[in-house]
C-alpha cells in the first residue's frame, strides 16, 4: 500500500511538474532563451512569483505544521498515526490540484522548437533527478517515515511551485549544446550564401521601420528580380540562418534581410553571416535603450553594417534622421542619402507630401530630374520614408522610374503596422499593435487626427525596452494622447502609471481614462463606449511575458 501511494503521488508530481514548467518555457523562449533577460523577467514579473502562489505555499506550510503537532502530541498508537499520515496524503493531493497555477491563454503561444524540446527534456530529466532524491530520503527514513513525510511532501511542493528556478538551472545546462548547434547551423547558412555569387543581398537596419522597409524594397523590387525576404520580424543570426538554410535557392536573384539588435556586434554578426553588398539605415532612435544603454552605443552598432558592406557596396541612409546624418556624413563609400527636408543635399527625395486617412501622396524625384508622382494605401508620414528607402535600393538596382511606380502601387498595408480594419459596425479601428517606440506612437498619434469624424479611442500599454528613458517617453506619449483622443484605455495598471500621469499633467479629463488589466478587458470597456463613425487606436500589444 505504502509503494502504491509513493508511485502515486511520484506520478502526480510529475504531471504537476510537465504542466507548471511549459508556462516557464514559454517565458524562456520569449526571452530569446537569455538567462540575463529571462532573469529580469522573474524579478519583474508578478507572474513568477505571484501572491497566489506565495499563498498557496503558506497554507501547505500550515497544513504540514498542523500534521506534525498532531503526530507530536498525540499517543493514540501507530495505527492512528498512518491515519493522520494518509489524511494528510488525500488533502496534500487535493489542495495541489484545487491550487495548481495556471495562467490564460497566451497572445504568442509556446512553439515547441527543437530548442524548446531540448530544453524541456532536460528540464523533466532534472526534476525526476531532484524528485528521485527526494524519496529516497523518504524511503531511507524508515524509523521516522510518518514524522518525515509532510516535510518530504513540502519540499516536492516548493519544486513544483519554483519551477522557475528549475527552467533557469536546465537552460545554463543545455547551453553548450545549443551553442555547438547554433554554430554549426550558422556556419553552414554562411558557406551557402558565400557560394552563391550572383546573389544580391541587401542589408537593412534601424532602430524603427526596418521590418515595413523591408517588405517595401522586396515589393519593389519583385518588378525586375526574383526576391526572397526574410519572413515577419526575423532578424537575428538563427532567424536568418532558418531562412537561408530552409528557403533560399538558386532561383532567387536577391535576399533581402533585416537586421536586429540589441547588443554592440549584433550587427557585425549578422553582415558577417549574409555578406550584403547595399546597406540601408532606416533610423535611429530611443530602441532597446535597456541593453545599448546610451544611443551613441545604438548608432556604433548599426554603423556596423555600412563597415561590414565591400568597398563597392553602396550605403543607404535617411538623412532627415539627425543620428543617421552624422553617421552618413562620416561614410566615403558610394551612398545614397534620401528623405524630404533639405531636397538639395538628397539624392532620392518626396516632394508635394499629402497625407489623409486613407494614404498618401507624393512626388518622388531624384538628383537627375527624373520624377514620378506615387499614391500609396500606407498611413503616415513615416511610410513615405520607408518608401524613399525602397525607391534608394531599388535605384541602386538598376530599376528604373516607371518600374518603381508599378512597385510602390502594389504596397500593401503590413499587418499591426498602422494598417485599418473594418469589422462591419461603422467603427473604424487602426491596428498599430506592433512594437511601438516614440516615432512611431507620435507618427500614430498623427494619423489618428487625420480623422474628422466620429471620436478618437487609444488602446494601449504604452512602450517598453527604452531604458531610463521609458518613464519620460511614456509620460510625454500621455501629454501627446490628451491633444488628441476623446478616450483612453491604458492595459495595465503598474507600466501605464507614467501615461496617466502624463495626461493628467495636461488637464485630461480622468472621467475619460479607463484602466484595465487585460484586451480582453479593454474590448469590454470598448463595447460601453463606442460608436459607429469611431475610430480606435490600437498602439503596441505588449507580449505575454509583459503582461502584469
Amino acid at each position: 500500500m505504502n509503494k502504491f501511494i509513493i508511485i502515486l503521488l511520484v506520478v502526480l508530481w510529475i504531471y504537476l511538474i510537465i504542466n507548471r514548467s511549459k508556462f516557464f518555457l514559454h517565458m524562456m523562449q520569449l526571452e530569446g532563451y537569455e538567462n540575463n533577460n529571462y532573469r529580469k523577467w522573474i524579478l519583474e514579473s508578478d507572474k513568477a512569483y505571484s501572491i497566489r502562489l506565495k499563498k498557496s505555499i503558506k497554507h501547505l506550510f500550515i497544513i504540514m505544521i498542523i500534521y506534525l503537532i498532531l503526530v507530536l502530541l498525540t499517543n493514540k498508537g501507530v495505527h492512528f498515526r498512518i491515519f493522520i499520515l494518509y489524511t494528510f496524503y488525500i488533502i496534500w493531493a487535493l489542495y495541489m490540484f484545487s491550487t495548481k497555477i495556471t495562467h490564460e491563454g497566451a497572445k504568442k503561444p509556446l512553439v515547441f522548437t527543437r530548442r524548446a524540446t531540448r530544453l524541456y527534456i532536460t528540464n523533466l530529466i532534472l526534476n525526476i533527478v531532484l524528485l528521485l532524491i527526494i524519496f529516497t530520503l523518504y524511503i531511507k527514513n524508515t524509523d521516522n517515515r510518518i514524522l518525515f513525510s509532510p516535510i518530504i511532501l513540502f519540499i516536492g511542493s516548493i519544486l513544483y511551485y519554483f519551477q522557475s528556478e528549475t527552467i533557469y538551472l536546465s537552460n545554463i545546462l543545455v547551453k553548450p549544446i545549443e551553442d555547438t548547434i547554433n554554430r554549426r547551423y550558422f556556419e553552414q547558412a554562411q558557406e551557402k550564401i558565400a557560394s552563391m555569387k550572383d546573389l544580391h543581398v541587401i542589408g537593412i537596419t534601424g532602430s524603427f521601420g526596418k521590418t515595413s522597409t523591408k517588405f517595401i524594397v522586396g515589393t519593389i523590387l519583385k518588378q525586375k528580380y526574383r526576391v526572397l525576404n526574410t519572413p515577419e520580424s526575423y532578424n537575428t543570426p538563427m532567424g536568418l540562418s532558418k531562412v537561408i538554410n530552409d528557403k533560399l535557392t538558386d532561383e532567387y536573384q536577391v535576399f533581402i534581410a533585416e537586421m536586429g539588435a540589441r547588443n554592440i556586434g549584433d550587427i557585425k554578426e549578422l553582415a558577417e553571416l549574409t555578406k550584403p553588398k547595399i546597406g540601408v539605415i532606416t533610423s535611429i532612435g530611443p530602441a532597446h535603450l535597456e541593453t545599448f544603454k546610451n544611443i551613441d552605443n545604438i548608432m556604433k552598432t548599426k554603423y556596423e553594417l555600412i563597415e561590414e558592406l565591400p568597398t563597392d557596396g553602396i550605403a543607404i541612409f535617411n538623412y532627415d534622421n539627425e543620428y543617421v546624418k552624422k553617421l552618413a556624413d562620416k561614410t566615403f563609400k558610394e551612398k545614397i542619402l534620401y528623405g524630404i527636408e533639405n531636397t538639395e543635399e538628397l539624392d532620392i527625395y518626396a516632394e508635394d507630401v499629402e497625407v489623409s486617412e486613407l494614404g498618401s501622396t507624393f512626388t518622388i524625384k531624384d538628383n537627375n530630374g527624373n520624377s514620378i508622382r506615387c499614391t500609396t494605401k500606407l498611413l503616415g508620414k513615416h511610410n513615405i520614408y520607408n518608401i524613399l528607402a525602397g525607391v534608394s535600393v531599388a535605384v541602386a538596382m538598376g530599376l528604373n522610374f516607371e518600374e518603381i511606380k508599378q512597385g510602390i502601387q502594389k504596397i500593401e498595408p503590413i499587418p499591426h503596422r498602422l494598417n485599418i480594419i473594418n469589422p462591419g459596425t461603422g467603427i473604424i479601428i487602426i491596428d498599430d499593435a506592433f512594437n511601438s517606440n516614440p516615432i512611431g506612437a507620435k507618427a500614430a498619434l498623427e494619423v489618428l487626427n487625420q480623422f474628422k469624424d466620429g471620436r478618437k479611442i487609444i488602446v494601449t500599454p504604452g512602450m517598453i525596452e527604452l531604458g531610463e528613458k521609458e518613464e519620460e517617453a511614456n509620460r510625454e506619449f500621455g501629454t501627446n494622447i490628451g491633444k488628441v483622443c476623446d478616450y483612453v484605455i491604458l492595459v495595465g495598471k503598474k507600466r501605464t502609471i507614467p501615461i496617466y500621469e502624463g495626461l493628467r499633467d495636461g488637464g485630461y479629463s480622468e472621467n475619460n481614462i479607463f484602466i484595465v488589466e487585460d484586451l480582453d478587458e479593454a474590448t469590454e470597456v470598448i463595447k460601453t463606449i463606442a460608436r459607429p463613425k469611431d475610430v480606435i487606436l490600437f498602439e503596441n500589444d505588449l507580449p505575454d511575458n509583459y503582461d502584469e
